[in-house]
């Protein structure tokens, strides 16, 4: 993967690449009987696929395992990298799930946004159904009766070449919670087919592909937005560096060293030491 050039992600409508099963084994953070961690690339999808097994992370997770039935317990849009949480026992899903519910889970992301942003900022804003969009899974900042309470967390890092790092640290999960923030905050993340210069480039994205256009908008051919670290209250935590194509972005088009600001991947104890056995 590491040959790869942020330019030319295999992101191809309809298309994507099937899983190689060695390479998904690299992609192993932590597994114990109970849980598997994955450092999710960006080109795949978490969900079953009517595309076979290989074609979603689910689905050749559960080639890789042999089970049946796994539980996905902390998911990733497709085009956002970094840590998702697949439970392998019921009863270790609902305790995951309960500790999300319970936010006893700090998640925290990085992300390459538009524009210079030099101070902090706590976005409170409350989320629902863009009724003004074309695309049917957008949502906005807007208050109606159907609107959810949303809370995020935006902190600078370093800037450049019109571009800023960010971590991010959403309080709450809504859909497309720090997307449609970062959209709203006038620093929409870099990439972002939805919340970006222009909706339709996704509608044009699903049928079409990577077409002209939409090299034209769009500075990567994905949202750079990286889920870099899952931290358990009393429980362990599991760390990532910046995902490859964000780094090599950062590095030629904003011009900056991104590790000092990024968090190297931590090996930790087996998860049933922190209660998430059955």
């Amino acid at each position: 993967m590491s040959e790869r050039h942020y330019s030319t992600w295999p992101l191809l409508s309809g298309e994507a690449e099937l899983i190689d099963p060695e390479e998904l084994k690299s992609w192993i953070v932590h597994e114990d009987e109970d849980v598997l961690v994955i450092d999710k690339p960006g080109w795949i999808v978490c969900h079953p696929s009517k595309n076979g097994p290989w074609s979603s992370l689910v689905g050749a997770c559960r080639e890789l395992t042999g089970l049946e039935t796994l539980h996905l317990v902390a998911r990733l849009d497709r085009e956002t990298s970094g840590l998702v949480l697949i439970a392998k026992r019921p009863a270790s899903a609902r305790r995951l799930q309960m500790a999300f519910q319970e936010r006893r889970v700090e998640k925290t992301y990085l992300a390459i946004m538009a524009g210079e942003m030099t101070e902090p900022v706590l976005v409170n804003q409350p989320l629902a159904k863009d009724l003004e969009s074309e695309v049917a899974a957008r949502v906005t900042v807007r208050k109606s009766r159907s609107a959810q309470k949303a809370r995020t967390h935006f902190e600078p890092l370093v800037s450049g070449g019109g571009y800023t790092l960010v971590r991010v640290k959403p309080e709450t999960g809504r859909k497309h919670q720090i997307r449609a923030h970062a959209f709203w905050l006038g620093h929409p993340i870099a990439g972002d087919k939805i919340y970006g210069p222009d909706d339709t480039l996704f509608l044009e994205f699903i049928t079409e592909g990577w077409t002209p256009r939409l090299a034209a908008a769009l500075p990567m051919r994905r949202q750079a937005l990286h889920a870099g670290s899952l931290v358990f209250e009393n429980g362990p935590s599991f760390r990532l560096p910046l995902a490859w194509d964000m780094e090599q972005f950062a590095r030629e088009v904003m011009g900056v060293d991104t590790t000092p600001y990024t968090q190297t991947a931590e090996v930790k104890k087996t998860a049933e030491n922190y209660g998430f056995s059955s």
